[in-house]
């Protein structure tokens, strides 16, 4: 366990910089350069991916049950994880529909993912990984959408084909992995 909560701590430390810090961040993005604070960002930023991995692995290997989800949840956890998949795929497609309606949807998307995983997963692993996403994707989305409403960001409207594509897009996104890549990859097959 302690090595995923270091991985969570280290992870999210450094996603929540902009959150609680934005000063301190201008200051050293002036003082090294664009280009080596997102180098140290991004090496900082796999460590703690790295870690979260193996912790959470490690917590697969002897589950600390913490409830049993019923088989209901299973259903709505496939049609939140379709929802997530739409969600970051419109936070790529220029222009559509839900990034000028909510404006940060790669940080919904991540709500809406942590949400189906902790409705259908019951171990302590599950609850601290998913739990952590989803309390920091709520604080990453409401700063976000404070720091566009003080800087009058808007986001534009392109053509409905644009909508179009990002439910493609993420659609496709959500059977592929659903249906072949989360079993190889995860070690759980949700179909």
């Amino acid at each position: 366990m302690t090595l995923l909560l270091l991985g969570i701590l280290i992870f999210f430390s450094v996603h929540s910089v902009r959150i609680f810090a934005e000063d301190w961040r201008t200051r050293q993005i002036t003082a090294r350069g664009e280009r080596a604070w997102r180098g140290i960002y991004s090496l900082v930023s796999v460590v703690g991916v790295v870690m979260i991995g193996a912790g959470y692995a490690r917590m697969r290997r002897a589950p600390v049950e913490v409830w049993t989800p019923p088989d209901w949840t299973l259903p709505i956890t496939s049609a939140l994880m379709l929802v997530s998949f739409v969600l970051i795929a419109a936070a790529y497609v220029r222009g559509n529909r839900l990034k000028a309606k909510i404006g940060h949807p790669m940080t919904v998307g991540v709500m809406a993912w942590a949400i189906a995983h902790l409705l259908s997963n019951g171990t302590l692993g599950d609850i601290l990984l998913f739990g952590a996403f989803l309390v920091w994707a709520v604080f990453a989305f409401v700063e976000a959408r404070r720091r566009d409403r003080v800087a009058g960001t808007t986001y534009p409207l392109g053509p409905v084909a644009r909508d179009v594509t990002m439910v493609i897009l993420g659609a496709a996104a959500w059977f592929v992995f659903g249906f072949w890549l989360h079993g190889p990859l995860i070690g759980v097959k949700p179909f």
